[in-house]
């Protein structure tokens, strides 16, 4: 079986999994089968599965077999999985074994060599932008209102600073202030550097990026309704991410609700390639 026949998502939280069985739909794909991670997932993907099984974060072997069984078909990541989950899951001796073999253990190394298996068992790993195109802005700016010069500046910073911190695998956005850099992400995620950030300098803008020669096929940069409360209780007033590179999970919503608490959002061509949104 092709991708266009059978097509199987590894699901975690938020809504990003329900957008992409949507986009999966409408590009043909006949076949949808769910393995949604246990803790992660909602139930309520399986009204989009033909097929839907649960599994543990730590069930790398089990996860193997399963999709082993869908000979033919693709395999793709999508939606949020908590980094603490590797001090709070049970591994099994696959899992504790792989980790044990990462000299470096983020989400770019954790889930690459967990593709690595994935394809060395026989199963393709699309990109986590498949089917996304919708969900994925062209540069410009996305609300009612475009940052102002101080913004912009600021922005500016973030940007070339994010860039080369990304390089070193730490994590994808840092907040602004003022020229200064207020917060780098690491292992407690988005939100959380969000909430630190405006915590310390009350306010700043946000900058979200991916690097250069990012694996877009797990962990591509995304954004979603629940970012805009976060950003507004952070006295975030603008947000940046990369154009063609970042996924904008319910953008209606979201864009709704940016307008609604005055934060720009502004979307950056980079000049880096676009994520791919239609498997070959």
């Amino acid at each position: 079986m092709s991708f266009t026949e059978q097509l199987l998502i590894l699901a975690g939280r938020g809504s990003y999994p329900f957008e992409m069985a949507r986009g999966a739909r409408q590009a043909g794909v006949k076949k949808i089968a769910v393995l949604a991670l246990r803790g992660a997932a909602s139930r309520g993907l399986k009204s989009l599965a033909d097929e839907f099984q649960w599994l543990g974060v730590g069930e790398v072997e089990r996860g193997l077999a399963w999709a082993k069984a869908h000979a033919g078909a693709a395999m793709v990541m999508a939606g949020g999985v908590s980094p603490l989950a590797l001090f709070q899951t049970r591994f099994d001796a696959l899992s504790k074994r792989l980790l044990h073999e990462l000299p470096v253990k983020n989400a770019h190394t954790i889930f690459g060599r967990l593709a690595e298996v994935i394809e060395e068992n026989g199963t393709r790993v699309l990109p986590a932008s498949s089917f996304m195109e919708d969900a994925i802005p062209a540069a410009g700016v996305l609300t009612r209102r475009a940052p102002a010069p101080a913004e912009d500046a600021d922005i500016a910073l973030g940007h070339r600073v994010a860039l080369g911190m990304s390089n070193l695998d730490i994590g994808q956005t840092l907040v602004v202030h003022g020229g200064m850099v207020t917060a780098v992400e690491a292992l407690e995620g988005t939100n959380a550097a969000i909430r630190r950030g405006g915590k310390l300098a009350k306010g700043g803008v946000v900058v979200k990026v991916a690097k250069d020669g990012h694996d877009m096929r797990f962990d591509i940069p995304v954004i979603g309704h629940e970012t805009i409360p976060v950003l507004r209780k952070a006295r975030i007033s603008a947000l940046a991410i990369q154009a063609g590179r970042t996924l904008i999970l319910e953008r209606d919503k979201v864009i709704t609700l940016a307008n609604r608490a005055n934060i720009a959002i502004v979307a950056l061509d980079t000049g880096l390639p676009s994520a791919p949104t239609r498997p070959n």
